[in-house]
Protein backbone atom coordinates (compact mmCIF):
# COMPACT_ATOMS: atom_id res chain seq x y z
CA UNK A 1 0.00 0.00 0.00
CA UNK A 2 1.57 3.66 -1.04
CA UNK A 3 0.19 6.44 1.27
CA UNK A 4 0.90 9.91 2.63
CA UNK A 5 3.54 10.26 5.45
CA UNK A 6 2.10 10.32 8.45
CA UNK A 7 4.34 12.11 11.73
CA UNK A 8 4.44 8.65 13.57
CA UNK A 9 6.64 7.52 10.05
CA UNK A 10 9.37 9.85 10.64
CA UNK A 11 11.97 8.16 12.68
CA UNK A 12 11.81 4.40 10.48
CA UNK A 13 11.99 6.90 7.28
CA UNK A 14 14.54 8.99 7.93
CA UNK A 15 16.51 5.71 9.07
CA UNK A 16 15.46 4.26 5.57
CA UNK A 17 17.13 7.67 3.57
CA UNK A 18 20.20 7.35 6.03
CA UNK A 19 21.09 3.38 5.59
CA UNK A 20 20.14 3.67 1.79
CA UNK A 21 22.43 7.02 0.95
CA UNK A 22 25.03 5.26 2.58
CA UNK A 23 25.08 1.99 0.31
CA UNK A 24 24.11 3.53 -2.72
CA UNK A 25 26.78 6.23 -2.41
CA UNK A 26 29.54 4.83 -1.05
CA UNK A 27 31.97 7.03 -2.70
CA UNK A 28 30.53 9.90 -0.34
CA UNK A 29 32.12 10.01 3.40
CA UNK A 30 29.24 8.79 5.98
CA UNK A 31 30.11 12.18 7.71
CA UNK A 32 28.48 14.14 4.55
CA UNK A 33 24.60 12.00 5.56
CA UNK A 34 25.57 11.98 9.19
CA UNK A 35 25.67 16.10 9.06
CA UNK A 36 22.18 16.23 7.10
CA UNK A 37 19.96 14.21 9.17
CA UNK A 38 18.32 16.29 11.16
CA UNK A 39 17.92 18.66 8.57
CA UNK A 40 16.32 16.03 6.26
CA UNK A 41 14.53 14.84 9.28
CA UNK A 42 12.70 18.32 10.02
CA UNK A 43 11.84 18.90 6.56
CA UNK A 44 10.03 15.30 5.93
CA UNK A 45 6.88 16.25 7.38
CA UNK A 46 6.62 19.47 5.13
CA UNK A 47 7.42 17.64 2.02
CA UNK A 48 5.29 15.75 -0.67
CA UNK A 49 6.39 12.06 0.78
CA UNK A 50 4.69 9.03 0.18
CA UNK A 51 5.78 5.44 1.90
CA UNK A 52 5.22 1.80 0.83
CA UNK A 53 3.94 -0.31 3.28
CA UNK A 54 3.84 -3.91 3.59
CA UNK A 55 2.77 -6.31 6.75
CA UNK A 56 2.35 -3.01 8.63
CA UNK A 57 5.96 -1.75 8.08
CA UNK A 58 7.59 0.94 5.82
CA UNK A 59 9.42 -0.86 3.45
CA UNK A 60 10.89 2.80 1.14
CA UNK A 61 9.05 6.00 0.29
CA UNK A 62 9.58 8.96 -2.28
CA UNK A 63 9.69 12.20 -1.47
CA UNK A 64 8.51 14.80 -4.02
CA UNK A 65 9.11 18.99 -4.70
CA UNK A 66 6.68 19.60 -6.90
CA UNK A 67 7.68 17.79 -9.89
CA UNK A 68 11.28 16.82 -8.85
CA UNK A 69 11.95 14.15 -7.37
CA UNK A 70 14.15 14.60 -4.51
CA UNK A 71 14.65 10.86 -3.82
CA UNK A 72 13.93 7.46 -3.76
CA UNK A 73 14.45 4.73 -0.58
CA UNK A 74 14.25 1.39 0.11
CA UNK A 75 15.13 -0.18 3.35
CA UNK A 76 18.43 -2.64 2.09
CA UNK A 77 16.36 -5.69 2.77
CA UNK A 78 13.25 -4.91 0.36
CA UNK A 79 15.33 -3.13 -2.55
CA UNK A 80 15.38 -4.78 -5.88
CA UNK A 81 12.10 -6.06 -5.53
CA UNK A 82 10.00 -3.99 -7.26
CA UNK A 83 8.98 -1.42 -4.52
CA UNK A 84 10.74 1.44 -6.27
CA UNK A 85 8.97 0.67 -9.11
CA UNK A 86 6.20 0.93 -7.95
CA UNK A 87 6.79 4.31 -6.08
CA UNK A 88 7.99 6.19 -9.13
CA UNK A 89 4.24 4.21 -11.37
CA UNK A 90 2.93 6.52 -8.19
CA UNK A 91 4.57 9.73 -8.88
CA UNK A 92 3.98 9.42 -12.67
CA UNK A 93 0.46 8.66 -12.24
CA UNK A 94 0.00 11.98 -10.37
CA UNK A 95 2.33 14.38 -12.10
CA UNK A 96 2.48 14.92 -16.05
CA UNK A 97 6.44 15.14 -15.87
CA UNK A 98 9.07 14.63 -13.24
CA UNK A 99 12.32 15.66 -13.02
CA UNK A 100 15.57 14.39 -10.58
CA UNK A 101 19.11 14.49 -10.10
CA UNK A 102 21.28 10.87 -9.69
CA UNK A 103 25.11 10.53 -9.32
CA UNK A 104 26.84 9.86 -12.40
CA UNK A 105 28.65 7.47 -10.13
CA UNK A 106 24.73 5.58 -9.01
CA UNK A 107 24.92 3.30 -11.85
CA UNK A 108 22.10 1.33 -10.62
CA UNK A 109 20.01 4.32 -10.30
CA UNK A 110 20.70 5.76 -13.60
CA UNK A 111 19.90 2.58 -15.36
CA UNK A 112 16.79 2.25 -13.40
CA UNK A 113 15.52 5.52 -14.24
CA UNK A 114 16.28 4.97 -18.27
CA UNK A 115 14.66 1.57 -18.06
CA UNK A 116 11.62 3.95 -16.71
CA UNK A 117 11.73 6.25 -19.63
CA UNK A 118 13.86 9.00 -18.48
CA UNK A 119 16.03 11.34 -20.29
CA UNK A 120 19.60 12.76 -19.48
CA UNK A 121 19.18 16.53 -20.14
CA UNK A 122 22.51 17.65 -18.87
CA UNK A 123 25.16 16.99 -16.53
CA UNK A 124 26.06 18.87 -13.40
CA UNK A 125 28.21 18.89 -10.35
CA UNK A 126 26.92 18.63 -6.89
CA UNK A 127 28.61 21.60 -4.99
CA UNK A 128 27.58 19.69 -1.65
CA UNK A 129 30.18 16.59 -2.53
CA UNK A 130 32.00 18.02 -5.71
CA UNK A 131 30.38 14.78 -7.27
CA UNK A 132 29.31 14.77 -10.69
CA UNK A 133 25.37 14.08 -11.25
CA UNK A 134 23.38 13.94 -13.92
CA UNK A 135 19.50 15.93 -14.43
CA UNK A 136 16.98 13.44 -16.32
CA UNK A 137 13.72 14.51 -16.91
CA UNK A 138 10.34 12.09 -17.95
CA UNK A 139 7.35 13.56 -19.54
CA UNK A 140 3.78 11.46 -19.85
CA UNK A 141 3.15 10.56 -23.36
Amino acid sequence: MIRKLETKDIDVVIQIWFEANKKAHDFIPESYWLEKFDEVKSILPQAEVYVYEADSEIKGFIGLMDNYIAGIFISIECQSKGIGKELLCYAKEKKENLSLSVYIKNLRAINFYKREDFKVISENLDENTGEKEFYMTWESK
